[in-house]
C-alpha cells in the first residue's frame, strides 16, 4: 500500500468532459472509486476568478486537470489560483495535470527583446504551489528543464502507433510518416520506428513570419499513404499546404496526426476543404462543436493514459513505463485491437 492518501482530483473550466472521463476511468477500471473534489471556479462581474473547495483537503494528495489553452491567460490564471488555494488548505502534495502547456512555443529568445514566456510560466506554476506536473507533448522537450520540479511528459506517439496499426494494418508496407518541419523529426522518427516504416521530411523556406515561401520534400513519396505528424495545429495552414505539396511529388494519401488541437481561426474551414483524407487529434483541448463535426477529423481520447500516469505518480510507479505499447494497449482495454 503507498504511504499517501488516495489521490484526488479537481478541475478548472478549461477541459471538464476530461477531467471527468479520467475520474471515471480511475473509478471504473483502476480499483479507485473517486470523482472531481465539489468546488466552483466562477468570475466576479469584472472578470477576475474566484476558486472555493468545498471538501477538507488537508493532507490530501491533489491533482488540478487543466490544460493552458484558449483562453490561455484566463485558464493559467485559474490553474494558478486552484494550486494556491490547495496550498493554503494544506494539501500534503499538488501535481498540476495540464495536457496542453500554453505558452509553450516561447521557449527562446528568436530575437532582440524577446521573453522567454516558457520560463516564466514554469516560474509561476511552482511559485503558487506545484510541486509537479505532468502534461502530454511539450512543444520542445527542453522546457521540462525549466522546472526545478518534477516534470512527467508523456507523449502521443505510442497511443498514434497504435490506432495506425489498427487503420492502416493491411497496409503498413505503404505507410510513411512526415515530419512537416526539420524542428519535428525526432517526434516523426520516434513513430516510424514503432510502426517500422519510412521518414519523409518536409523543408520549409519562410520569407517572414507566418508564410510559407516554399516547400521541398525530403525522401520518395510517390506511391505511399503519408502520415504528417505534429505536436499541434494551430490554424492549420502549414498543414494543408504540406498534404497538397506531398500529394504533387507523388503520394496516393495524405494524413495527419496531430496531439493539441488548437484549431484557432480558419482551421477548421482550411481543413475541411483540403486534401487531408483524415486528421486525428487528441482531447487534451476541449474540441469545439465546429472541430467535433468536421468530417475528416477524428478524436482520440487520452483520459486512459492520463489516468494511468496519475495513479502510477500516486503510488510512486514508473511513468515512463506507459511509453511501451505491451504497458500501453491493455491501458486502453482493446480499443485499438483487431
Amino acid at each position: 500500500m503507498p504511504a499517501t492518501p488516495e489521490p484526488k482530483l479537481i478541475s478548472g473550466n478549461a477541459n471538464m468532459p476530461l477531467a471527468t472521463a479520467i475520474a471515471r476511468r480511475m473509478s471504473m477500471h483502476r480499483g479507485v472509486n473517486l470523482g472531481l473534489v465539489d468546488a466552483r471556479v466562477e468570475r466576479f462581474n469584472d472578470g477576475e476568478i474566484f476558486v472555493e473547495v468545498f471538501e477538507n483537503v488537508r493532507g490530501e494528495d491533489m491533482f488540478i486537470i487543466q490544460p493552458t489553452s484558449n483562453p490561455a491567460n484566463d485558464n493559467l490564471m485559474e490553474l494558478l489560483i486552484m494550486a494556491d488555494a490547495l496550498r493554503r488548505s494544506s494539501a500534503m502534495r499538488i501535481t498540476a495535470v495540464i495536457p496542453y502547456f500554453g505558452y509553450a512555443r516561447q521557449d527562446r529568445r528568436s530575437k532582440a527583446r524577446t521573453p522567454i514566456s516558457a520560463k516564466l510560466v514554469a516560474n509561476m506554476l511552482v511559485e503558487a504551489g506545484i510541486e509537479r506536473v505532468l502534461t502530454m507533448d511539450l512543444h520542445a522537450a527542453q522546457i521540462q528543464g525549466f522546472f526545478d520540479i518534477p516534470v512527467d511528459n508523456l507523449y502521443a506517439s505510442p497511443v498514434f502507433a497504435l490506432d495506425i496499426m489498427k487503420q492502416f494494418k493491411d497496409e503498413l508496407d505503404e505507410v510513411m510518416i512526415v515530419s512537416p518541419d526539420v524542428g519535428g523529426v525526432a517526434r516523426a522518427r520516434e513513430l516510424a520506428k514503432r510502426i517500422n516504416a519510412p521518414l519523409s521530411i518536409v523543408d520549409k523556406r519562410r520569407e517572414k513570419a507566418g508564410e510559407v515561401a516554399e516547400m521541398t520534400i525530403i525522401g520518395d513519396v510517390a506511391g505511399k499513404k503519408c502520415i504528417i505528424v505534429d505536436d499541434m495545429c494551430d490554424t492549420a495552414g502549414t498543414l494543408c499546404k504540406a498534404a497538397q505539396v506531398l500529394l504533387e511529388n507523388g503520394a496516393s494519401e495524405v494524413h495527419a496526426y496531430t496531439t493539441h488541437g488548437v484549431m484557432s481561426g480558419p482551421a477548421v474551414e482550411r481543413i475541411t476543404g483540403s486534401v487531408l483524407k483524415s486528421m486525428v487529434i487528441t482531447d487534451t483541448i476541449a474540441p469545439t462543436e465546429a472541430v467535433r463535426n468536421t468530417p475528416n477529423v477524428r478524436i482520440i481520447p487520452t483520459a486512459p493514459v492520463f489516468a494511468q500516469a496519475i495513479l502510477n505518480i500516486w503510488n510512486g510507479t514508473s511513468v515512463s513505463s506507459l511509453f511501451d505499447t505491451p504497458t500501453l494497449e491493455p491501458v486502453y482495454e482493446g480499443q485499438f485491437g483487431n
